[in-house]
């Protein structure tokens, strides 16, 4: 059942990757040009953009939405906007139709963008925790494959109904959603936070206990959620200014920043929304082939995003940035360097060897980035900034794409092959940050993961991490009972196993 609910509410991830692809495939569909008068440069960056503009927006009141309202009325009320930005973009009889509805997408996919991924950490069982957050980003590549493989069906069809066929399209996710939003149950953090502790004691219960509200597992949980929202409220403060008001927040937000801004600027803005505009520098100008070649990137795409989900609780974090960026730098070099000699020395053979680093790329990207985007910044922050630190990485993720999608076709006409070099150069930069600054949180929950951030300080993670004194006064008083009784020694090792005698001395 967690799954399946889990499965449903990632769905909301396909809306973004089915835009970005979406775009891509109308860049090689004549009527779609021919419908807005063959945007170039600035004209195309504007109605990429302008998505990623909406997006910005929409991020400053996602977390009132997420906070206030409660994560499932936060994912209605974005998807109901996406629906409203949809029906605009289908029937858009001009440009400025079709970019008013584009902000309006992206204004409603940045408010449900934040509470569904909060959700979906937030119900997760400890154990699969990383791998079903991960999941949530693995959408991205499959709504891009249902995008390229729509614009590739309508292209023979004539006139407008080519593009509005793949726009209407668009609002598929979004009704799912909203269909099955009502079976949904809410964090059970959030209920706690509310006051509605036996409500989060039988979600709970029922998701992880197999049916017991009392299951030691679900007790350890609720303990923990309790004392952490308890502490949190004691320190709480209602401002922004949170995110950074101690050290370890403002080593969490410098995280979630470095996160959205190397999830955009690795390249990947290139090769997802402009990959018609590098085929072309590489000599594969038939609109056909290239929108074949979208279509199969973005189904390896998905294959290696869930390969990579599958992984997460396997492998630790920084193992998969610093190797998956690693790949990517090596990757997008040698695609640099050969797109050069094409220029130079146009070949089929050098075009098809570009080709393939495209698909090596995009499979570093895909195990390395895809799941970790969305997962990293929501399970290092703490439940009272965890909306407004995933808003600002969002934020950055949007800000960053907004760049990309503006920037990026004015630098490729202007410069051509060498623009890519700006990415070749930045590349390393980002993996000696991952390695020396990105912090591991594999294995821990989400409560304790506090610890790594503010230290011993943190007094709601003590528990099982060995920091609370009187966590460890209560370890020293079994220590002595137990050698009293003759049944050995007792360790916090011991207490944290849940043997039965252990439990009955701590009681």
């Amino acid at each position: 059942m967690l799954w399946f609910l889990s499965s449903i509410a990632i769905i909301n991830s396909m809306v973004n990757g089915y835009d970005g692809s979406m775009m891509t495939g109308m860049q090689s569909l004549t009527q779609w040009n021919d419908s807005f008068n063959h945007p170039t440069s600035a004209a195309l960056g504007l109605l990429n953009a302008i998505f990623n503009a909406g997006g910005t927006c929409g991020v400053v009141i996602a977390p009132y939405c997420t906070d206030l309202l409660g994560r499932r009325l936060g994912i209605a009320i974005g998807s109901v906007i996406i629906l409203v930005g949809v029906i605009l973009q289908a029937a858009a009889a001009n440009t400025s139709m079709f970019i008013g509805a584009r902000f309006i997408i992206g204004f409603g996919l940045s408010i449900s963008s934040n509470a569904a991924p909060i959700l979906v950490a937030e119900l997760a069982h400890p154990r699969f925790r990383g791998t079903i957050t991960s999941l949530y980003n693995t959408q991205w590549p499959l709504g891009g494959i249902l995008a390229a493989w729509i614009t590739y069906g309508t292209f023979q069809i004539p006139g407008a109904a080519a593009w509005r066929i793949p726009s209407a399209l668009q609002a598929v996710p979004s009704v799912i959603l909203l269909c099955f939003l009502p079976f949904m149950p809410e964090s059970p953090r959030w209920l706690v936070d509310k006051g509605k502790s036996d409500q989060a004691r039988a979600i709970l219960g029922r998701l992880h206990g197999n049916g017991d509200i009392h299951a030691p597992l679900v007790e350890l949980e609720m303990n923990e959620i309790e004392e952490a929202i308890k502490f949190e409220r004691q320190n709480e403060k209602v401002s922004w200014l949170e995110l950074i008001a101690t050290p370890g927040n403002r080593y969490r937000m410098f995280l979630a920043i470095c996160v959205g801004i190397f999830s955009q600027w690795s390249g990947n803005g290139l090769t997802g929304y402009y990959l018609t505009q590098i085929l072309k520098q590489i000599g594969i100008t038939d609109a056909q082939f290239q929108l074949r070649l979208n279509g199969g990137k973005e189904i390896q795409a998905w294959v290696l995003a869930c390969v990579g989900a599958f992984l997460t609780d396997h492998v630790p974090r920084r193992v998969q940035f610093i190797t998956g960026t690693s790949g990517m730098m090596i990757c997008f070099s040698a695609l640099t360097g050969l797109t050069a000699a094409y220029n130079n020395n146009p070949s089929r053979p050098i075009g098809l060897a570009a080709i393939s680093f495209i698909f090596f790329y995009s499979a570093f990207y895909s195990c390395g980035w895809q799941g970790l985007t969305t997962l990293y910044p929501t399970e290092i922050m703490p439940y009272n900034i965890r909306a407004k630190g995933l808003a600002v990485s969002n934020l950055t993720v949007n800000l960053a794409l907004f760049f990309n999608s503006y920037i990026n076709p004015i630098g490729m006409a202007n410069l051509g092959w060498k623009f890519y070099l700006v990415y070749v150069a930045w590349l390393p930069c980002e993996v000696l940050i991952m390695v020396f600054f990105f912090k591991e949180t594999k294995g821990h929950t989400l409560e304790e993961l506090a610890v790594i951030f503010d230290g011993e300080k943190a007094e709601v993670a003590g528990n099982r991490l060995g920091f609370d004194p009187a966590q460890q006064e209560i370890a020293d008083v079994n220590a002595e009972l137990a050698k009293v009784e003759g049944h050995g020694t007792s360790t916090p090792d011991d207490m944290e196993k849940g043997e039965p005698e252990h439990i009955e001395r701590q009681a």
